[in-house]
This record gives C-alpha cells, sequence and structure tokens, in this order.
C-alpha cells in the first residue's frame, strides 16, 4: 500500500505570494476531495503531486522516498492521474486509449498482452462505455471522452488515483457510478484525491477535506470537522443553507 506525503509544500502559482505549507498524509483508503474557487491551484496542486511540476518549496515523499528520486516508471506504477482537459494527439480508439494505462508495466517495444486487453475492457464495461471500444476518441461526447479517460487510469490499476474534475461533462448517472467506483478503489485500499466543484459531491462521498482559499490560506481534515457552513461561506464568498439528508450534509445558496 502506497502513502503519499507532503513536507511544508507550497505550490508555484505564477504572480500569487506563497500560501499556507502544505504537510498532507493522502493514506489508503482515503477519498479527498479538495474544493476552492477559480484560480486558487487545485489543478496546479494535483499536476504537482503527480511529479509535473516543480513546487515553490517543500517536498513530496512517495512512501518516505521523495518523489523526484523515484524513477518516472515506478511512479507511473503507484500514482495515477486523470486530467480536467486533454488534447487528442493522434487518432486512437476508446479500447487503444485504455490500454495506454498499461504502458507503465510493460517494458520498451512490448506489446500488449490478450491479459492487459481484458484489464482494458474490463475498465471500460465498468466505465459503461464497452460498447464504445472501437469509436475514435475524438468522435466521442465530453461525458463519454472523461468515462474513457477514467477507465484508463483504472486499466493503469496505480494506488494512488488523482483526478482532476472527475465528473466534468457526465450526467447524473454517471456522476454517481463514478463516484461509487472511487470509493470502491478506497474500500480495496488505494488511495484517492481528487478536485471538485461540486460541494455537495465532496460532502457526499469523501471522508477528507482540503479548502484552498484564494488569499493563500488552506485548511485540511475529516470532512466531519472541515464541511462547516461558516468555513464554506468564507471560501466561495456565498451565503449558504444547510441541511441533512441521508445522514450526509447538503448545502444550498442561501
Amino acid at each position: 500500500m502506497t502513502r503519499l506525503t507532503t513536507e511544508a509544500l507550497i505550490i508555484d502559482i505564477p504572480g500569487c505570494a506563497s500560501g499556507v505549507p502544505l504537510s498532507l498524509a493522502i493514506e489508503p483508503g482515503q477519498v479527498w476531495g479538495v474544493l476552492g474557487p477559480n484560480g486558487v491551484g487545485k489543478t496546479t496542486l494535483l499536476h504537482t503531486l503527480a511529479g509535473l511540476r516543480e513546487p515553490r518549496s517543500g517536498q513530496l515523499l512517495l512512501d518516505g522516498t521523495p518523489l523526484g528520486d523515484i524513477r518516472r516508471k515506478t511512479v507511473s506504477q503507484r500514482m495515477g492521474l486523470v486530467f480536467q482537459d486533454r488534447q487528442d494527439g493522434f487518432p486512437a480508439t476508446a479500447l487503444e486509449t485504455a490500454l495506454i494505462g498499461r504502458h507503465p508495466w510493460l517494458s520498451p517495444w512490448q506489446m500488449e498482452s490478450g491479459e492487459n486487453l481484458a484489464i482494458a475492457e474490463r475498465a471500460l464495461e465498468t466505465l459503461d462505455v464497452i460498447h464504445l471500444k472501437d469509436r475514435l476518441v475524438n468522435t466521442l461526447s465530453g461525458g463519454e471522452r472523461q468515462r474513457v479517460a477514467i477507465a484508463t487510469l483504472m486499466t493503469q490499476s496505480p494506488e494512488i488515483w488523482l483526478l482532476d474534475e472527475p465528473t466534468n461533462h457526465l450526467d447524473l448517472q454517471h456522476q454517481t457510478a463514478v463516484m461509487k467506483l472511487l470509493r470502491q478503489q478506497a474500500a480495496c485500499d488505494r488511495a484517492v484525491f481528487m478536485c471538485l466543484h461540486d460541494l455537495n459531491l465532496a460532502a457526499r462521498w469523501c471522508d477528507q477535506i482540503l479548502l484552498l482559499y484564494p488569499d493563500g490560506q488552506a485548511c485540511w481534515g475529516p470532512a466531519r470537522d472541515i464541511l462547516v457552513t461558516s468555513a464554506l461561506e468564507s471560501l466561495f464568498g456565498q451565503r449558504l443553507l444547510s441541511a441533512e439528508l441521508d445522514g450526509f450534509p447538503v448545502f444550498v445558496p442561501g
């Protein structure tokens, strides 16, 4: 089981003053939700955790080892990322795209095996896009492409799942299915860390919350302690009303 920790991490957002150093422990079995208004650095944080951006200061540790000291192939076997926006560099079918998730497990020039193909097809089936496996990804709708992207991460099978707005473009049925899948991954001792815009999705499905404020402040901890009306009103600059539904808090504009 893989553990990702940050020690006094300050992400590098051009033109912004340094914020609160983040000392996080992203543990197996946890589902993290990152909340904050546009421009506070949610995506930058996610890319920094994945090792795609250098922090302004502080460090990242994967099972106690500095992330920069670990081979990228090894990192990719243990940690995967779903981007918010994706560019199709070349034409590929949904199945071919999902199979990219197996590349960290292959040696150079090694072809995907029948087992790899079966793993990718199971992931596409789980995300309800198996019927689209032979379609070019650039012909799919936004929601279909998003589900293919999550299926690719599932095919990769890392122990830490990083996701930037995983419910983007999804209808209500598929939003619920994806969030259930992420909870299932956590129940299998994987860690899930995702940026969200939907406060109520975070309240329903996440057990750990990180709030990023426009002035660089931050707070984090168990969802029951962090998702309080006063903190959220300060975060979004919006009066909120709260209630409880099926044991979970629900927030609406006041």
